[in-house]
């Protein structure tokens, strides 16, 4: 399998896509085809283990990759999870389930993909005859910077340097990243917000200099965001899994449609989902939900990408975006695989802040996909109603996607296919929001919101949280994003 670069400069290995992270063209990493999945591989996947499930998906992308090595590497990411099955399917009432992917050592959906990626990485530059020193840069809106730093600490060969908007993340997401122990992790607070910090993140990618300077050093970039196909992938799998779990239980017939409704931002995870469906998962309608910030719920509606609008804190701070990176590899299907297409768009988003689609475009895509948004007041009466329906607690990123999910299930009755919800985080990741939807207290320390969570749930605390209270604050420092490069050189210096 070949990857070529969204804007046409490149064509490359699975390995070498991985070991790179994006092309030096500035664009995204995409398979050169989308390999199927038979019916047959769909019923031989029914009896496996999730780490199976994944290894098996997997490698019809990274062909170059041994399968027995890939499932091995599964078997060791996925062992960490505390609940023994890395995706559980929970049924929460007829038609409607939750995917639940905050079982891992951070609590949130990024574990899937990062507690993977080390491998990936390390195989994929052994495979491309990399033999410098790996350094990770990656902007994180909350969870992303958690799960990479768990993953690669202490990994010999690689240094991680995270960088998160200062105040634009949970209390908890902070503290989880400021306590990060390992002796080749850095984190640093950057001014500005999320797409800010982002965008400087990408200049020292695609800037030259940088990357001559770094290899001068002894040092190749790479990427754990999910611009890096090697972060997207293992995403892909949990789709599978969940559909065959439907299967296997007697919920449905295998060759019945699924919708998935999922919290969305920088567009990863529901992009996984549409891959999925590329490969011949029999995946219906994907409902794409947002908070506040509505750009994507604008862009399905109009076909319209518009970033000049005011950016909003919310409660749900991992989708407060509004450059979803992904969405390059989405227009890239749908611009019928143009690099001039995608070329042309993204110069007008770097230089005008907007773009717009062609109208049969916008038409193809909305037979896929379905957006809302759901603002601050909606989030809180969505985690208390469900709550009071089910008993089931609910993170506020996750409360976005089943709001979404209920007003699209209600405005579209004849579509009888099953609804999952991709749960992305375990409520105790924003203990505080989630306790005052659920009970109207506003307790101001999280742990103190913790303990009373789970004295109104009786849902288990995870292990990984309850322990931040006594760890070591090592990660304080705030610099400005024009100073981030000067801030990865003092990091590689140190040796």
């Amino acid at each position: 399998m070949k990857f070529i670069s969204t804007r046409g400069g490149e064509c490359v290995t699975g390995a070498q896509a991985i070991a790179q992270g994006i092309a030096c063209d500035g664009g995204l990493f995409v398979p050169e085809t989308f390999p199927p999945v038979s019916k047959e591989e769909l019923e031989a996947m029914l009896p496996m283990s999730y780490a199976e499930r994944a290894a098996a998906v997997l490698y019809k992308y990274l062909d170059d990759y041994d399968l027995e090595e890939l499932k091995a590497a599964c078997e060791k990411a996925y062992g960490k999870f505390e609940e023994g099955d890395a995706a559980p399917l929970v049924k929460i009432d007829t038609s409607l389930y939750m995917l639940e992917l905050f079982h891992g050592p951070t609590c949130a959906f990024k574990d899937l993909a990062l507690t993977l990626l080390p491998y990936l990485l390390r195989k994929g530059c052994d495979l491309s005859g990399i033999k410098e020193q790996i350094l990770i840069l990656v902007a994180t809106s909350g969870d992303t910077g958690k799960a990479a730093l768990e993953g690669f600490k202490d990994a010999e060969g690689v240094k991680i340097m995270v960088f998160y908007p200062h105040d634009g993340v949970s209390k908890m997401q902070k503290l989880q990243m400021a306590t990060q122990e390992g002796k080749n992790v850095n984190v640093l607070g950057v001014r500005g917000n999320f797409d800010e910090c982002q965008s400087a993140v990408k200049r020292i990618f695609t800037d030259e200099d940088c990357r001559e300077d770094l290899k001068k050093r002894g040092y190749i970039l790479s990427s754990a965001n999910s611009i890096n196909f090697g972060r997207l992938a293992p995403q892909i799998a949990y789709y599978f899994s969940a559909y065959l779990d439907l299967v296997s239980s007697g919920q449905i017939e295998l060759g019945d449609k699924v919708n998935f409704a999922v919290p969305t931002g920088n567009f990863g995870n529901i992009l996984a989902a549409y891959y999925a469906k590329r490969m011949g998962l029999p995946v219906g309608k994907l409902i794409c939900a947002s908070n506040k910030n509505n750009i994507l719920t604008d862009f399905f509606r109009t076909g319209v990408y518009d970033k000049r609008r005011e950016f909003y804190k919310t409660m749900s701070p991992s989708m407060d975006i509004l450059i979803s990176s992904n969405l390059e590899r989405l227009l890239f299907e749908f611009a019928e695989r143009s690099p001039v297409r995608v070329s042309m768009r993204m110069q007008k988003l770097a230089e005008e802040g907007m773009y717009r689609l062609y109208e049969d475009e916008l038409e193809a895509m909305q037979q896929e996909f379905w957006a809302d948004f759901c603002d601050e007041e909606q989030t809180v009466e969505t985690i208390y109603d469900f709550f009071e329906e089910y008993q089931y607690p609910m993170d506020t990123h996750t409360a976005c996607a089943m709001y979404a999910a209920s007003v699209y299930m209600a405005e579209n009755k004849k579509d009888g296919a099953p609804m999952v919800v991709v749960s992305t985080a375990s409520p105790y990741k924003f203990p505080q929001d989630v306790m005052y939807a659920i009970t109207g207290n506003d307790i101001k320390d999280s742990f103190k919101a913790i303990k009373h969570l789970n004295i109104a749930t009786a849902m288990k605390v995870p292990a990984s949280l309850a322990g931040l209270r006594d760890k070591p604050v090592r990660f304080t420092a705030v610099a400005d994003r024009e100073d981030l490069y000067a801030n990865v050189l003092s990091f590689v210096e140190k040796g």
